[in-house]
């Protein structure tokens, strides 16, 4: 059900790939909410992906660009404020990598140059998103950013590897320049924490249909879905979380508070 709840923002969605993505999922309910929106990957999620038929199915355009380079992002802004009409008020950054884990490098083994291009996609390219909207005034008084992340940014969860430093950068990227922004023009930068959630990326992470598992048994309200996140990114975007700032939010069916649940109890009582 729609409720016109972004009818007349416009904004860039980061990081659709296919139907799994959250950032798809979020494209869909920005559409079905009155937004209109850009759409943008790096070159080589666009030949992987099927993000044309998003573009269809939401009347997007579609404009290429790294997000690890100012040359790409500057371009990127530029043309989604030429194609919109001005400004744009709100912003999804779903973007993570790392090639040690792709390639299944262990944590106490780590390859630096691979930490450095991972560490550079999936955290400085959120400071590089947000200083050239900065330097652009490319986001509307009132606009709002959400950045995707995961809770292995606070605990340990070995077979994540190092995207969980790179999601504390990100997390912190939020913090840092929800302040300058908010000063400036009452932008508001937030985190939400996820479920694990089955996307292409998510998958790829050992050991993870084993652990998508257990978070449900041990989440109250169960795991939230990519469309749970969905909703849950509209509503960041909407005029109704206007005081809401630099906060990481869980998103997660009560993960993060739990200790133990009766089913996990249950599980290794057998």
């Amino acid at each position: 059900m729609a409720y016109n709840l972004l009818k007349g923002k416009k904004g860039i969605i980061f990081g659709a790939l296919d139907s799994n993505s959250i950032a798809w999922k979020v494209a869909e309910r920005a559409h079905q909410e009155g937004a209109t929106f850009t759409l943008t990957n790096a070159p080589v999620a666009m030949r992987m992906g099927e993000i044309q038929k998003l573009a269809e199915k939401t009347n997007s355009q579609i404009i290429t660009a790294d997000a690890t380079l100012l040359d790409d992002l500057e371009k990127l802004f530029s043309q989604s404020m030429e194609i919109l009409g001005g400004p744009v008020d709100f912003v999804l950054h779903s973007i993570g990598m790392s090639v040690n884990v792709r390639k299944g490098r262990p944590y106490t083994d780590l390859n630096y140059e691979w930490l450095t291009k991972g560490w550079d996609v999936s955290a400085v390219s959120f400071h590089k998103v947000l200083q050239t909207a900065w330097k652009l005034d490319a986001i509307a008084e009132w606009g709002s950013v959400v950045a995707l992340t995961y809770i292995a940014a606070q605990r340990t969860f070995p077979d994540y590897n190092d995207m969980a430093e790179n999601k504390a950068y990100l997390e912190s990227i939020a913090r840092s320049f929800g302040y300058h922004y908010g000063i400036r023009k009452k932008v508001r930068i937030n985190t939400i924490s996820q479920s694990p959630t089955r996307t292409t990326a998510g998958s790829g992470v050992k050991g993870f249909d084993a652990f998508i598992d257990y978070a449900e048994k041990m989440s109250p309200l169960g795991n939230a879905t990519a469309d749970d996140c969905a909703d849950y990114c509209i509503t960041l975007f909407s005029d109704l979380t206007r005081r809401v700032t630099m906060q990481n939010l869980y998103h997660d069916g009560g993960f993060s508070s739990m200790g133990v649940s009766q089913l996990i109890m249950e599980h290794f009582g057998k």
